[in-house]
């Protein structure tokens, strides 16, 4: 499941909300060990994730780089060259 959490900070464009939640979701279903939570556990379960995006979004606009912003089609085609060279094609 977390595999698919990706490195959201110093990239251009920004990291979106929707990106920022997606990843929160994944954080808190590998926490919980819900995919779908019960109906008894949906309140926890979406106050968790509103929760962990919050704290994300003041951690990313926080951080501090000289590093240049990565492109995000230069990563996702070195991240495709990666997994065929891992996997073939």
């Amino acid at each position: 499941m977390c595999r698919s959490i990706k490195t959201l900070y110093n990239f251009e464009p920004p990291a979106t909300e929707q990106e920022i939640r997606a990843a929160s979701l994944q954080f808190v279903r590998k926490l919980s060990g819900f995919s779908v939570p019960s109906k008894a556990n949906q309140e926890a379960f979406e106050r968790a994730v509103d929760e962990v995006a919050a704290s994300a979004a003041r951690l990313i606009a926080s951080l501090v780089t000289t590093a240049e912003p990565r492109d995000r089609a230069i990563e996702a085609e070195r991240a495709k060259a990666r997994s065929a060279a891992r996997f073939g094609t």
